[in-house]
């Protein structure tokens, strides 16, 4: 669509969500902007000023346990004494979590609950005494959670989009003099089912909406987090994208090393008794465009019905082709239905092109799951590690419904351009069907980027693509979510480096930050969900560091 028709189908979206037919809508001006919008922080270029001077935005987010799905804004996740804490260690801003449950009943679509004005009202007034600007997030939309994928409504069911809409109209509305609200986050981590498109025309409709009514604030918009299963670049700019509204800050996040991070949290996919820890140099990491190229397609597959364990040995694939760039191990599970596929003892060996074996870079465990992902097209299947090996334990497969594998993410590896990689190990099946396809497979991803180990040049250059993004389209970027989880805080694992470096590479490209987050179990600085913050139950190392590393 060309510039000018997405602007006009924005503003119709807009005017739709707040339930005026477009064919009665009478054509208004503009509302007047504030007497004085340098009160306001704006962008100018690549900066953002306030008072006619530039200004950095970093702080904290805070949850406010919006997945909870509750109707009844948390009274426990925090209060006033919060706010002064965060003024106290020279932190300036807040990514302010909501869920549009807070304002708005299923049952009465575009009317508003009085608590959550309340609520709201209270927060932006401690944060205006307290010297603190707040980025209002929409965290959990009519629709659902975009984050994990389960959010498909919002963009399947047009009245969400249109509620949504109109939600914001209202939150700007209300807020459209007060310059302690620093932005409108428009939607946390969108995931589309079908394009980038989507959340383009949504992103543009929301904005015509809140114009329509404020013309101070910032507007604030995310990359695109995924198109439907597939979490890849699908435009090139990594999903990034530019609105048309000369007033707007580009938010993305990370959590790279994902593995790292999100280690022993079983609702990321992780298992409990992993230790990985930060830097670690003799492991790489897959730069954030990593994408997956090709695979070993020719193995040998395990035949329909029931086979006892035997050893399968893959083809030696040379590797000849430069864009091949990291390999991982592999096992193929597709369409398992009722059956069960079983894996022991795989290795992946390297050899240079006179055929002599460079070295076994990969030889996984199978004792436990620990460093094993299962990917399933269909979001079906499971995997487990138990008896049944041919000396102990094996990898058993089941329940898979499409295309699935589980693979040995843990232990990635450089290819070198020439030499050969093949896989190999003890399989066997049970009641697999003559649709299935079971066999072992080494996969190729390609990058763009230096292949790192998992150190500070792995986290910097990770991020480096949205500095240059951001420099190329003179717009200011904004990493509105980074953190380490509570386990990489354990002896010897490294959270305090992980984290203080985030901080320097980010001063370093000069991104305006919030770290997820304040208050709860996962990553928060203080945990628990029952009461308020409490120094006695907190992460007291991750919040003295911050204390330090912002101090005047």
């Amino acid at each position: 669509m060309t510039t000018v028709k997405k602007y006009l189908t924005g503003l119709i979206l807009g005017l739709a969500a707040c339930q005026t037919p477009v064919s009665d809508a009478v054509p208004t001006a503009p509302p007047a902007p504030p007497q004085d919008m340098a009160l306001f922080v704006r962008r100018n270029g690549q900066q953002l000023v306030q008072n006619g001077q530039p200004v950095q935005l970093n702080g904290v987010a805070f949850g406010n346990w919006v997945w909870n799905n509750s109707g009844t804004p948390p009274t426990l996740h925090h209060n006033e004494q919060d706010f002064a804490r965060l003024r106290e260690m020279n932190l300036n801003c807040i990514r302010f979590y909501l869920n549009y449950a807070y304002f708005e009943s299923d049952a009465t679509p575009y009317t508003y609950k009085a608590s959550g004005w309340d609520w709201l009202d209270q927060q932006v007034s401690w944060a205006k005494k307290h010297g603190i600007s707040l980025i209002l997030n929409m965290h959990v939309p009519q629709g659902g959670y975009q984050s994990q994928g389960n959010g498909a409504a919002l963009w399947n069911v047009p009245e969400n989009q249109k509620r949504l809409t109109a939600l914001w109209r209202a939150i700007a509305q209300r807020y459209r003099n007060e310059p302690t609200v620093a932005g409108y986050d428009l939607l946390n981590e969108p995931v589309t089912p079908r394009s980038i498109d989507q959340w383009k025309d949504l992103a543009q409709g929301i904005t015509a909406a809140i114009r329509a009514v404020d013309q101070a604030h910032l507007i604030v918009v995310e990359r695109l987090n995924a198109v439907g299963t597939e979490w890849k670049d699908v435009n090139g700019e990594r999903n990034m994208f530019l609105l048309q509204d000369d007033n707007v800050l580009y938010e993305f996040h990370t959590y790279d090393p994902f593995e790292y991070t999100h280690q022993t949290f079983d609702w990321a996919g992780r298992v409990a008794t992993e230790r990985e820890q930060y830097p670690d140099e003799t492991r790489i990491s897959s730069p954030p465009d990593a994408a997956w190229y090709t695979a070993i397609f020719t193995n040998p597959v395990v035949p329909a019905g029931t086979s006892g364990w035997a050893f399968y040995e893959g083809v030696r694939y040379a590797a000849t082709d430069p864009a091949l760039k990291i390999g991982v191990a592999v096992y193929q599970t597709a369409n398992l239905g009722t059956g069960k596929a079983f894996l022991d003892q795989l290795t992946v060996s390297e050899y240079d092109p006179q055929n002599r074996l460079v070295s076994r870079v990969v030889q996984p465990g199978t004792a436990t799951t620990t460093g094993w992902w299962l990917w399933s097209k269909a979001n079906t299947g499971t995997f487990v590690a138990g008896p049944g090996g041919r000396t102990g334990n094996a990898l058993t497969v089941s329940g898979t419904t499409d295309d699935a594998n589980i693979s040995f993410g843990q232990q990635k590896f450089r290819i070198t351009t020439g030499n050969s990689y093949q896989v190999s190990g003890w399989l066997r099946g049970e009641n697999i069907p003559a649709t299935a396809n079971v066999r072992l497979r080494v996969d190729f991803e390609t990058t763009s980027q230096p292949i790192t180990a998992r150190n500070k040049t792995f986290l910097r250059e990770s991020v480096r693509f949205y500095a240059d993004w951001g420099r190329k389209n003179n717009v200011p970027t904004y990493l509105g979510e980074y953190g380490a989880g509570s386990p990489c805080f354990r002896p010897g694992l490294g959270g305090l480096i992980y984290v203080s470096d985030m901080i320097d590479i980010c001063r370093e490209f000069g991104f305006h930050t919030t770290y997820h987050s304040y208050h709860e179990d996962s990553f928060g600085w203080y945990y628990g969900h029952t009461s308020l913050p409490d120094i006695a139950n907190a992460n007291g190392p991750l919040v003295d560091l911050f204390r330090q590393k912002f101090a005047k």
